[in-house]
């Protein structure tokens, strides 16, 4: 047997369907397990995961995947993850909890840069200062500044899920899973809830990193271009150290439901229950163990047949049914030991869920005996079969992706190699429909119509279910000051002074310089380029960029906002979807998905809205994004045709429905993206983009919905004609873009084919549309249901004076890595505390999320500038900071992603030259930039306008903040 560096080979498989060369590797000593991937993939890849099941809902995992990252044996500072993040050119940097597993993923194109990050993470997984301190700075803590005051929890864990249970999405997702698995660690929550995390002690906390976090729990991967044998050497020179050591953390199986169980949980749904059509329900099954490759794809494709598109018969069966607004978020969840399967609906009655239940079950059982529509079958297969193939990730490294698919049955001791190769399975399945099998429709009736193990999940609106829990929380935290003598209380003070001290103390030069980094001659001092040519004809534009995409074109269709008067901007992303989710004059929208499905691997609408740099104008674009292999490229073309050109806009019953959906999607998204939410409504008082922005995609666009909901039952005339003004004003040859990305010898093919779509376009003259922006109040509270708070600052840099110099890219990196890191999370408890500078428009603002203060953060970011006024900036902290800028203009991308970049960059103004020009501006950045940029932080801090998204309590304490209810 092959054995190197103390690893003996277990097996080893070419998978022609990653490009790539695999082999399993184990330690013979501690018999921890290692994939090593080989391709050409130049983002290489590494991964370490341990088997982590919570014994309870403390949050036990999720804290110590927070905590391992706060200093270690060889790296002995505050945040080693935070250090790799100032100045490394990563392309991946994480950490991760799942219900059964806690993963350590880092990805980066440079060797060197790989290297280190590979070192740092092993160093903390096995060897973390996990102090009484960290613990409580990550967990919870009591926390008291004196006697004085009253006691009160904090922590980053704490806060973060309290966020999480503020969002009626996540906690109906979280209640669905724990429904399913009452007897396992699936039953309770790997991330924490609010209510118990307290009960965790620093014991516990201890002794599950001494059991689990062991090589002999651990799984481990590599991906990409980097030399094998040095993987090996790498890790063995951790792994050497231990001994072997026995762990008990299997995941067991839940045992079947002799019937089916409904259970109802409450909810925050603030103040008004909107006709009481605010409850939540799924509905649950548990599926198959994920062992076999075959029923897992199966799985797969079926759910996207069920539910994964507009035209999906259980989708389309539940919003035609009336009885609710939009799908909850579900469908097949593999990544654990047993699959689960999870539909429903939000914003229904109470009284109907048992209608809602029946719609589900009768659909299923029509499905199962009468059969799919062969159409449909085809297009999810295809959609499926087309995703794999490409193989595109986009943000995310393919290693991570494939890790992730190994562990589904490498993590409960199965073969990782399985998952990975998808050629056997989807044959079989191909070659079991195409042999007249009803494949689908028996995995239906097997794991859907006849399961037991089922439950229904219902969550009802309380509008008192917030205090409630306030109260509960303030009577425990009595209880608990009630239970301390005086000499205790003292030492809880004495221990959040202790907390703050240390979390203000600055790590010495020494410990830092210990964190691996590059130098600055280790960077490139030329930007990547993306190729570009401009193809102008009979009023036509073409951007072409000359790609290696491996046999797919990537088309995007451009139309100009511009032509649009101010009234209709609000409809564009509705038309948008309504362009693939509506219909045709020859199809309906059921048969126009499936033909999407069938034909292509994808079509969907998407907008752009950003300054011209140098300008005040915008660039404010609709496009209408396809791809498709070169084979299918006419069938892409036809379908562009007839949306465009044949659309029905007049189907009032399936605009509604888009209506509802689209309402419920934001209402949705308002709590797991309020920082989002708040810094687009914040920009749009200073650009024009920004503006429209705001009123296509902020919360101008939620109440621009719930009115459009009214007027499209009562005023159904006028909305049909604006609708169809859209389409007329914007369908326009004369005012279009065409961007595609292929490699040469295929675009010679498309070119012409393209000219003869375009050519049957209408064409007219250009006129632009009025717009007159109006503000909303410069202090602005949005309240909404919810814990925690979202808190936005900001200003105009351009026009309070500031020239752009690409050092100030350097310095924004710096204040998210330092200053605001440490005060609005460290010392603050929020999750997350940011600032964000858009050099075409010159906008700054700073941004916190999941935050438990307001008035503390905003005090925070006023005291930046003075924060870089009084900064004494080492080299080496300075060279960090610029390595991590460089990192962020280099970043990884599929072929589709820099034809689409280059394209944004061509219609901000954002050349070549210009961009050369920023990032020698970013290599020669010195410490008397961030001198000078003091002075304009703290005129902005004068300036600023400031928008927060909230409880209704803590706005209303602010009374310079306008306020305006939201949910």
């Amino acid at each position: 047997m092959t054995t190197i560096h103390g690893f003996e080979l277990l097996g080893e498989q070419e998978i022609p369907e990653l490009n790539a060369r695999a082999r399993l590797w184990r330690h013979v000593h501690t018999r921890a397990e290692l994939l090593s991937m080989v391709s050409d993939d130049e983002n290489k890849f590494f991964g370490i995961t341990f088997r982590t099941p919570p014994p309870d809902s403390t949050g036990l995992p999720h804290i110590m995947e927070h905590a391992v990252l706060c200093g270690s044996r060889k790296y002995p500072v505050k945040e080693p993850f935070i250090e790799l993040v100032k100045g490394s050119l990563k392309t991946y940097l994480n950490a991760l909890t799942y219900p059964d597993k806690t993963c350590y993923p880092v990805a980066s194109q440079n060797l060197q840069d790989f290297y280190n990050l590979v070192d740092v993470y092993l160093d903390a997984v096995f060897y973390p200062r996990i102090t009484p301190h960290i613990f409580e700075q990550e967990g919870w803590h009591y926390e008291l500044e004196n006697l004085s005051e009253p006691l009160t929890f904090k922590g980053v864990v704490f806060n973060e899920m309290k966020g999480a249970y503020s969002s009626p999405d996540d906690v109906l997702a979280r209640y669905s899973q724990r429904s399913l698995f009452p007897d396992t660690p699936y039953g309770v929550d790997s991330g924490g809830d609010p209510r118990v995390i307290p009960d965790l002690t620093y014991e516990q906390f201890k002794a599950f990193h001494q059991t689990t976090y062991h090589p002999s729990n651990a799984r481990i991967v590599f991906y990409g271009d980097d030399d094998p044998q040095e993987r090996l050497r790498l890790v063995a020179t951790y792994l050497d150290d231990f001994e072997p050591l026995t762990v008990e953390s299997s995941i067991p199986l839940q045992p079947g439901f002799a019937e089916p169980k409904q259970i109802t949980y409450p909810y925050d749904a603030g103040e008004h229950t909107d006709g009481d059509r605010k409850a939540m329900l799924t509905m649950n099954w548990v599926l198959a163990e994920n062992t076999d490759p075959q029923t897992t794809l199966g799985l797969n494709i079926l759910s996207r047949i069920l539910i994964g598109t507009p035209a999906s018969p259980l989708r389309k069966a539940l919003i035609d049914s009336g009885l609710g607004e939009d799908l909850t978020d579900g469908g097949l969840e593999e990544s654990l030991r047993q699959m689960f399967f999870s539909t429903g609906l939000k914003g229904i009655a109470l009284d109907d869920t048992g209608k809602v239940e029946s719609v589900i079950l009768d659909t299923l059982t029509t499905l199962a005996q009468q059969g799919i529509d062969p159409d449909m079958v085809e297009a999810a297969v295809n959609t499926i079969e087309f995703r794999l193939r490409e193989n595109n990730t986009g943000s995310t490294p393919r290693g991570l992706v494939f890790m992730l698919r190994a562990l589904t049955t490498w993590l409960h001791d199965g073969d990782p190699l399985a998952p990975l190769a998808f050629e056997a399975p989807l044959g079989a399945i191909k070659q079991r429909l195409a042999a007249g099998e009803r494949y689908f429709e028996e995995l239906i009736h097997q794991y859907l119509v006849q399961n037991l193990h089922r439950t229904t999940v219902i969550l009802k609106p309380d509008p008192e279910l917030r205090q409630r829990r306030e109260t509960i929380e303030a009577e425990r935290l009595t209880q608990a000051r009630g239970a301390m003598s005086e000499e205790q209380l003292q030492a809880v003070v004495d221990n959040t002074r202790q907390l703050k001290l240390l979390q203000e103390t600055p790590d010495p030069p020494e410990a830092l310089a210990t964190i691996p980094t590059l130098r600055l001659g280790d960077l490139d001092t030329k930007n990547k380029l993306i190729p570009l040519r401009v193809l102008e004809e009979d009023g036509r534009k073409i951007l072409y960029h000359d790609l290696f995409t491996n046999g797919v074109v990537y088309l995007d269709l451009g139309f100009d906002l511009h032509a649009l008067p101010q009234e209709l901007l609000p409809y564009v992303p509705l038309f948008g979807q309504a362009l693939v989710k509506i219909g045709t004059e020859r199809e309906d929208f059921v048969k126009l998905s499936q033909r999407i499905g069938r034909k292509t691997g994808g079509i969907y609408p998407t907008t752009l809205s950003s300054t011209i740099r140098d300008t005040q104008e915008g660039a404010t674009w609709l496009f209408l994004r396809g791809k498709a292999t070169v084979d299918q490229a006419d069938d892409l073309l036809a379908i562009l045709r007839d949306v465009l050109l044949t659309v029905k806009l007049d189907n009032q019953e399936r605009f509604k429905q888009m209506v509802l959906e689209a309402k419920a999607s934001k209402e949705g998204n308002l709590v797991p993206n309020g920082h989002s939410v708040v810094n687009t409504r914040l920009r749009a008082h200073f650009d024009q983009a920004s503006w429209v922005a705001e009123q296509m995609l902020g919360v101008s666009n939620l109440f621009f919905l719930r009115q459009l909901a009214q007027d499209v039952e009562t005023n159904w005339p006028i909305v049909l004609e604006k609708l169809e003004r859209v389409r007329h004003t914007l369908l326009n040859r004369n005012h279009m873009l065409c961007n595609v990305t292929l490699d040469q010898a295929n675009w010679e093919k498309f070119e012409p084919r393209l000219t003869g779509f375009l050519k049957a376009l209408p064409a007219a003259p250009v006129k632009p549309g009025e717009w007159t922006p109006q503000h909303t109040p410069n202090f602005e509270g949005l309240t909404i249901p919810t814990e925690v708070n979202y808190v936005a600052k900001g200003a105009n840099l351009y026009e309070l004076g500031y020239q752009l110099h690409g050092s100030v890219h350097v310095i924004s990196h710096y204040l998210r890595t330092t200053w605001l890191w440490e005060r609005v999370r460290i010392q603050g408890g929020a999750y997350g505390g940011f600032c964000v500078f858009d050099h075409r428009s010159g906008v700054f603002t700073y941004l916190s999320y999941r935050d438990p203060n307001l008035l503390g953060t905003l005090d925070n970011y006023d005291q930046t500038g003075q924060f870089l006024r009084q900064l004494d900036l080492s080299e080496g902290e300075l060279v960090k900071s610029i390595i991590g800028v460089i990192g962020q203009m280099d970043a990884y991308q599929f072929p589709d992603a820099k034809g689409y970049t280059s394209m944004v960059r061509y219609l901000t103004g954002d050349d070549d030259a210009k961009r050369q020009r920023l990032r020698e501006q970013v290599l020669s950045t010195c410490a008397a930039d961030f001198k000078a940029f003091a002075k304009v932080l703290e005129e902005a801090n004068q300036q600023g306008l400031v928008v927060v998204l909230g409880s209704r309590e803590s706005i209303e304490a602010v009374d310079w903040l306008e306020v305006q209810k939201v949910l």
